[in-house]
Order: C-alpha cells, then sequence, then structure tokens
C-alpha cells in the first residue's frame, strides 16, 4: 500500500482487521498497538474473525514474539469470543517530568 492509500485509523483500542490483508497485518498491528500504547491504552481487542483461523493463527504469532505485548487470550463470548483477541500491553513506566 502506497503512502498516499493510507486509511487513518481511530486509536480506540479496537481494531478490526477484516478490510485488510493477511500481509498487512504485521506492519498494522505493530503500528497501531504503538499507537494504544502512546496513548494510555493498556487493553487492545482485535478482531480477526472466525473463518478459518488462519488470520487469528497470524495474529496470534505476531503477538507471542512483540515486546509490547504482556500476554493475550480470546475474548469472551460477548466481545467477539474466538472471532477476537484481547491483548494486554506491556506498561511502560512513567516518564520523569
Amino acid at each position: 500500500m502506497a503512502a498516499s492509500d493510507a486509511v487513518p485509523l481511530p486509536i480506540t483500542g479496537d481494531l478490526d482487521l477484516h478490510t485488510f490483508r493477511p500481509a498487512e497485518v504485521g506492519d498494522l498491528l505493530g503500528d497501531y498497538l504503538a499507537a494504544c500504547a502512546a496513548r494510555g491504552i493498556g487493553t487492545v481487542r482485535i478482531v480477526h474473525g472466525k473463518g478459518t483461523g488462519a488470520l487469528r493463527e497470524r495474529v496470534h504469532a505476531w503477538l507471542r514474539r512483540s515486546p509490547m505485548v504482556e500476554s493475550f487470550s480470546l475474548c469472551e463470548p460477548g466481545s467477539g469470543g474466538w472471532g477476537a483477541t484481547r491483548a494486554v500491553l506491556v506498561k511502560r513506566p512513567a516518564s520523569p517530568r
């Protein structure tokens, strides 16, 4: 995707991957989680859908390797169940003033 094609995403702590190609997931997750952390959002819900599970596995593999992620698990039934993952971000120390 060219920079001119970039679509700004609202940083709310909910990321819906339905409109993205699997190849875009790695960069997107890194950028989005970094933006959430910068805004003090400590928990992020990533909606990957149920489908075949391929996108979920790609997301989980990325989360396992990320130093930004403390833990993650599938969401509870009312928040997407196995079609979404909740990631808890590593708490950053407060910056001295």
